[in-house]
């Protein structure tokens, strides 16, 4: 883990079944996170992905790069242009900042229509622990 180190990009595909669930999970039940009527309405072309899905999709980046005793220890994002079913999400992150076990990684990720979320998480990494894509104790993928 050292500062300029890239992590791989991840595509997300962007369904209606990914903004729904992901509203659902949260809670967050405003119509254009599930009715297209209603959405277009309000302006929009079609239903959009709401902050806290887009803020579980860069925990997830993160945690999926770093492995599974990654400590997402700040998340802090804005964003941007829409997730609408169809997109893809395409995640890229950058080591900015390494203190010891605990880095501070820079996260776009962009959409056909632009920037989509931007922000920075802080995660440590536990010394001794799993490399990425090992198989811990007890069996089973990472």
């Amino acid at each position: 883990m050292n500062v300029g180190d890239r992590l791989p990009p991840l595509e997300i595909p962007v369904t209606r079944t990914l903004i729904v669930a992901g509203a659902i999970a949260s809670r967050d039940y405003q119509d254009v996170h599930h009715d297209p009527e209603l959405a277009r309405q309000k302006g929009s072309p079609d239903i959009f992905m709401n902050i806290l899905t887009t803020n579980g999709l860069v925990g997830r980046y993160i945690t999926d790069h770093f492995g599974p005793r990654a400590v997402l220890r700040r998340v802090a994002i804005r964003l941007g242009a829409p997730n609408h079913p169809g997109d893809t999400l395409v995640l890229t992150g950058t080591v900015e900042e390494v203190d010891g076990d605990t880095a501070t990684v820079r996260v776009v990720g962009a959409n056909g229509l632009g920037k989509h979320v931007t922000g920075t998480v802080t995660v440590t990494v536990p010394a001794g622990g799993p490399e990425r894509g090992t198989v811990p104790a007890g069996g089973g993928p990472v």
